[in-house]
Formats: C-alpha cells, sequence, structure tokens
C-alpha cells in the first residue's frame, strides 16, 4: 500500500495498489489461487441500482408511432406492407353502377390525380435542389464525422499520456518500497544480531560473576 500526502491542503490520499508495479499474484499461482477462492466467498453486488443512477431513458414516450416503431425494431420484426389499396382505381362493383358508387370513383380518381401531381411537383424540386443539399448535408456530415475523430484522437492521446505517467510515477515510488522495504530487512536483521550478542555477553557476565563468587569464596 502506498500514501500519497499533498503538503498543500495537508491530505493523505491512499493507493491500495500499484498495478504497474505489484506483480506478486504473476509471481506466486498459489497466491492468486487464494485471492480467487476469496473472491468467490464475497457475496454477490446487489441487482438494484445506486439511487444515483438515473432511471433508463424512455424515448419518445409522447410519441406512441415512433415508440411501436422502435419496438418493432429491436423484436426485428418485419415491415409492414405497404397498404396499395389507395392507389387503386377501383370500378363501380354494380352495372352499370350508381350515381353514387360513380361519384366515389370520381372522387377516387381525382384525389389519385392530385397526389400523382404533387409526386411530380416533389419531383421536380428535388431534381432542382436536391443535389445541392445533399452535398450541403453531406460537407457538414464530414465535418462532424471529422471533429469526432479528432476528438477520439485526443482522447487516446490523453488516456496513453495518463497511462504512462501513472506507470512512471508508480515504478518510481515502487523502486522507493523495494528500497525501503530492503533497508527495513537489514535493520531487522541487525537488530536480530544484536540481540543474539546480547544475549551472549549476558550469558558470558553470568559466567563472569558466577567465577568471581566462586573464586571470592575460596
Amino acid at each position: 500500500m502506498a500514501s500519497l500526502i499533498d503538503n498543500d491542503t495537508h491530505r493523505t490520499e491512499i493507493f491500495d495498489s500499484l498495478p504497474y508495479y505489484d506483480n506478486d499474484l504473476e509471481k506466486n499461482p498459489i497466491l492468486r489461487e487464494k485471492v480467487e477462492r476469496e473472491l468467490a466467498r464475497e457475496p454477490k453486488p446487489p441487482q438494484t441500482l445506486h439511487p444515483r443512477v438515473p432511471p433508463p431513458l424512455e424515448l419518445f414516450k409522447d410519441k406512441p408511432g415512433l415508440a411501436a416503431e422502435l419496438a418493432r425494431v429491436e423484436a426485428h420484426q418485419p415491415l409492414a406492407p405497404l397498404d396499395t389499396i389507395r392507389y387503386q382505381l377501383p370500378a363501380p362493383t354494380s352495372t352499370p353502377g350508381t350515381d353514387e358508387e360513380w361519384q366515389q370513383a370520381l372522387k377516387n380518381a381525382q384525389s389519385q390525380l392530385e397526389h400523382q401531381r404533387i409526386r411530380h411537383t416533389n419531383l421536380a424540386l428535388l431534381q432542382t435542389y436536391g443535389p445541392n443539399a445533399w452535398r450541403i448535408h453531406n460537407y457538414l456530415l464530414e465535418a462532424t464525422a471529422k471533429q469526432a475523430e479528432t476528438a477520439l484522437e485526443e482522447l487516446k492521446q490523453r488516456t496513453t499520456d495518463i497511462n504512462r505517467e501513472r506507470k512512471n510515477s508508480q515504478t518510481q515510488i515502487g523502486n522507493q518500497l523495494t528500497s525501503l522495504e530492503n533497508k527495513w530487512t537489514e535493520l531487522i536483521s541487525s537488530i536480530l544480531q544484536i540481540e543474539m550478542a546480547n544475549v551472549a555477553l549476558d550469558a558470558e557476565v553470568d559466567r563472569l560473576n558466577k567465577k568471581e563468587a566462586e573464586l571470592a569464596s575460596m
């Protein structure tokens, strides 16, 4: 575990791992198995979302037609066939036909004629103004795509820089930890040697005291 102290705010941040430095699991497979067993014993995380997580977004809440179409696409259902009945010109069913039937057929023919006239007008407008409109639209799409690609490259570069900085920082901190750990081991070894020497000296002092007492009693 490493700690970092901010001198400006007197705040200590604790880092519980140095992933670019700690490689105990790679060096010791038995330790990895033990860690995996301990993780398997941990309780499963709750299925409920955190209270701060916003609720799922409901698309086309006020547009049932678009919502139904989205549900159809999500269900992978085929698109309903086009209704071609309204494009037909049915004649009166009876022969020779009543006035009302002929009036209905005439209105239908007029509607179809008007529909075709509007289609012809739209096609003429599209032929006149459509190419330039599509060029402008494609130009805007290309500009937007370039901006997104540039932003993506910048984010990738920032991510690479941050990871490189983290790796360098953690490697430096890891080397310091290794040096301190080695010094600690050396100090512990020195202390143990000193304690063993003290025990030997105490035993030698006791032996000399006993010998002096024996000589004094003669």
